[in-house]
């Protein structure tokens, strides 16, 4: 990946891991840009997005993408909440349209300016990017409790059986749309075991890789 060109830096992240940390501490450091689930999920809500909708926004002359920043800090207020780890399984399920809407939005993210964009299927529909690095970002089951246990004030059970329960969803969300696992590492340029490091020792990491 050439830092000096447009480029998306994608992270896939195992719940827990503190893979959504790790890649806002690599934007804040490349200066560009961060996204999440909770940011591409303000867009939806706020726009009522379709794939149609999409298209229409790019046709117009001003930037279709300075409309929809505007909606950023909703993203972000999402993401502090405890459905942002959680979530029902209708939230956490995708419907074929909505796949598609989102696939234009990272599509279009990536197109106008460089950005990290973590989880939300951006490494398998991003994989065509010319500029792209993929990171995958995992951690040791105890790590992944004790981490959530901490951030949602969550008791061991409770932790485990909802760690037990995203993993399985986003594992059938990636095999129903990208025919392949979210843990094959052939999907990946770089991926980091999180046991024994902090979030901004695997954010060097990744700085360490892309400036080799």
């Amino acid at each position: 990946m050439n830092k000096n060109e447009k480029f998306v830096i994608t992270i896939n992240r195992e719940l827990g891991s503190g893979g959504r940390t790790v890649g806002r501490i690599v934007a804040q450091k490349l200066g560009v840009p961060f996204y999440d689930k909770a940011l591409i999920r303000a867009l939806e809500e706020k726009y009522e997005l379709t794939t149609e909708e999409i298209e229409r926004l790019k046709s117009r002359k001003r930037s279709w993408w300075a409309d929809f920043k505007r909606v950023m800090i909703v993203g972000e207020d999402a993401a502090n909440s405890t459905s942002y780890y959680v979530g029902s399984e209708s939230d956490l399920l995708t419907t074929e349209a909505l796949f598609k809407a989102e696939k234009e939005i990272l599509t279009g993210i990536a197109e106008e300016e460089s950005c990290v964009i973590a989880g939300r299927s951006a490494f398998f529909v991003l994989n065509g990017h010319p500029n792209r690095l993929s990171v995958l970002i995992q951690a040791p089951i105890e790590y992944r409790i004790e981490r959530l246990m901490k951030k949602q004030n969550m008791e061991w059970k409770e932790a485990m059986k909802t760690i037990n329960k995203v993993d399985k969803m986003r594992e059938e969300y990636v095999k129903n749309y990208a025919q392949t696992s979210r843990y094959d590492t052939r999907n990946y340029d770089l991926v980091i075991n999180m046991a024994g490091k902090t979030e901004e020792q695997a954010a060097n990491l990744i700085l360490s890789y892309i400036n080799d």
